[in-house]
């Protein structure tokens, strides 16, 4: 059976833009092989890069927009703040210093997210204040948030004039579903984005899934196969692990 989705297709998030379903993350990508990689990654297909202040990359990923050869329009980009400044005007600038690094003095970012709200509350609200700030301004076409539990993104109301967010980017996959705050998300019209959707390649030998590979194929031809409903029972009801990363807090507003 053949999949209606291809490697264009896209989700529309509330600011009406619209985000391609599948990302190119540059986690752990050293800054000399980033270049590289990346363009590799436009060549096949892909249309979403997704770097982060923490990857210490941002520049590398700009560069490669530059050489692609690509309209910067037709290339999604996102990025996320890890830490905020002192106050407000001091995490504007660190924003802004994403958007600078990957698009230049006139450019813009697609999406920009707060990384991990482990971080705390007051830091949390400073970065979506110099966030909301950057998007009035067009400087972030959509902002959003990343390992966000239901009680931190239901304490974001105190103060953010953008409500709800447009992304929740969780570490999801089928040993870690967070189904809780998945069906908060999508109750709310909040787009959930899954990081670590092929657990950095920790399952490989796991029978089950090796099963269900067998029949299909990889990488970014994952959109020439649909997955049976046998399949996804399977894949559904795998138990659930500790986290690679990080499973959410739905009660903490910490």
């Amino acid at each position: 059976m053949s999949s209606s989705l291809t490697i264009n297709s896209t989700l529309e998030l509330r600011t009406g833009a619209k985000l391609p379903i599948l990302g190119f993350g540059v986690w752990d990508s050293p800054q000399d092989l980033t270049v590289k990689s990346c363009l590799e990654a436009l060549k096949v297909g892909y249309r979403h890069i997704d770097t982060a202040q923490g990857y210490s990359n941002e520049a590398e990923v700009g560069e490669a927009v530059k050489q692609s050869g690509l309209a910067r329009k037709d290339i999604y980009i996102t990025s996320k703040i890890w830490e905020a400044g002192d106050d407000v005007d001091a995490t504007y600038e660190r924003c802004l210093g994403s958007v600078k690094k990957i698009a230049g003095e006139d450019g813009y970012l697609d999406l920009m997210l707060i990384h991990n709200a482990a971080v705390g509350a007051e830091p949390r609200k400073k970065m979506w204040l110099a966030m909301e700030k950057l998007h009035s301004g067009g400087k972030f076409k959509s902002i959003g948030v990343s390992n966000y539990g239901i009680g931190h993104i239901e304490d974001m109301k105190s103060y953010a004039k953008v409500w709800p967010p447009a992304v929740n980017q969780l570490e999801l996959h089928p040993w870690l579903q967070q189904r809780e705050v998945v069906e908060y998300c999508h109750k709310n019209g909040i787009v959930v984005e899954a990081y670590c959707p092929i657990v950095r390649n920790q399952k490989a030998n796991d029978p089950t899934l090796n099963e269900i590979a067998k029949k299909h194929a990889q990488n970014a031809d994952v959109f020439d196969f649909q997955l049976g409903k046998d399949d996804m029972e399977k894949l559904d009801g795998m138990p659930q692990e500790k986290a690679l990363v990080l499973a959410v807090d739905n009660e903490s507003t910490r």
